[in-house]
């Protein structure tokens, strides 16, 4: 999947890099996959912007920060727009309505602490560039970035109107210990119950594949059970016969947008049937 998404990029980087933001100011009404840089703690982070059509005609759009996986991560600022929800978007470029976030974690990390931040940076600054609904943000990720939108969601509470983790969970995978949420307590006696009683008012739809050898699928039946005890507004999907790439599913659902898209800070969306 790497060796294939490495090839794809650089057939891609021309078209990246026209769009990237001039020096000392923005491209204006940009469309399409964008190029930007934030820094933390010295560091520069590369991440993509994808800017819906017409968004600079005075309406604000939604706006949704896209944690990739742990096959994604790098410095080149575009592998991690060749899986999961990228090609969505890219497939459906004329029309996807909302502003999307792309944010890259360096080697070896996780979507806590620095690449954290500078995710966080990278949405704080497209929302005030390309005009966001700050009502209408959203995060989702998949595999460790389904992992991250756990770890974001607790980390800035009130601050998404809805989560989407694909293939994610909260306890680390077999042979992967530092894919974890590290703000639940390694001691608490029920991690899920922890998750879900800190996020009981924010909207949540769950998706993993059945046969997931990478990470279990309990981690998602888990927890999406547990948000149902704490009465949260959760829907949860499991694909029958499918491993770890759900995520070729989940995004592709048309019902997932028509939901995400309605969802409003301040509003409590019902649970699925």
């Amino acid at each position: 999947m790497i060796a294939r998404a490495s090839a794809v990029a650089s057939l891609l980087l021309a078209a990246f890099a026209c769009h990237a933001a001039p020096p000392g100011g923005t491209t204006p009404a940009a469309t399409g996959f964008v190029a930007r840089t934030t820094t933390v703690d010295g560091t520069v982070y590369r991440y993509q912007v994808f800017v819906p059509r017409g968004s600079d005609r005075g309406a604000r759009p939604p706006v949704i920060l896209s944690l990739h996986g742990a096959g994604e991560r790098g410095t080149d600022g575009q592998l991690q727009t060749m899986v999961g929800l990228g090609p969505v978007v890219r497939g459906r470029a004329e029309s996807f309505p909302a502003v999307v976030v792309m944010p890259q974690a360096p080697p070896d990390s996780v979507w806590s602490g620095a690449p954290a931040r500078a995710a966080m940076q990278a949405l704080d600054a497209a929302l005030l560039e390309f005009h966001g609904d700050s009502a209408r943000v959203y995060l989702t990720g998949l595999s460790m970035g389904g992992y991250g939108t756990w770890q974001l969601a607790l980390e800035y509470p009130g601050r998404f109107a809805a989560l989407v983790p694909v293939c994610g969970g909260i306890r680390p995978p077999s042979g992967f210990s530092s894919i974890r949420v590290s703000p639940v307590p390694s001691n608490a006696p029920d991690p899920y119950a922890y998750v879900a009683a800190r996020l009981a008012s924010t909207p949540v739809w769950l998706f993993h594949g059945a046969e997931d050898r990478a990470v279990p699928v309990t981690e998602s039946r888990n927890m999406a059970e547990a948000l149902r005890r704490a009465s949260a507004p959760v829907r949860y999907t499991e694909y029958a016969g499918v491993g770890h790439n759900s995520w070729e599913s989940a995004y592709n659902e048309p019902e997932l947008w028509r939901w995400l898209f309605a969802q409003r800070l301040g509003r409590r969306s019902s649970t699925a049937p």
